[in-house]
């Protein structure tokens, strides 16, 4: 009779251990959970950063004329009165002449 039931907690906990190590919500799923909790908590602190970079340029451009003149020159190329704009145009092929020329003489 002992020997039946030795038997039996045996066989119980041999069934527990199975289920703890293989099935729904045993070791392997919760390292997993663990994992995607870190990657996700890394992946806000990133975004939360971002979200404070952008709240201190909207505050720039709400709040400062120097912010907005600075990007409107930078992106739509503004130019103040009694201000003179000159572009420099370089010429396609001229990068790349000098550089043909020396692989030509036999110089690398």
């Amino acid at each position: 009779m002992v020997r039946w039931v030795a038997l039996i907690l045996i066989l119980v906990l041999i069934a527990l251990q199975v289920k703890l190590w293989n099935g729904h919500g045993g070791v392997h799923e919760v390292e997993t959970l663990r994992a995607a909790v870190k990657k996700q908590g890394e992946d806000n602190d990133k975004l939360t950063q971002r979200n404070q970079a952008l709240g201190a340029d909207v505050s720039d451009l709400k709040h400062g004329e120097q912010a907005v003149e600075a990007r409107a020159r930078a992106e739509l190329g503004l130019i103040k009165p009694g201000e003179t704009f000159y572009q420099v145009v370089e010429k396609p092929g001229a990068a790349q002449a000098p550089a043909s020329a020396a692989s030509s003489n036999g110089n690398p």
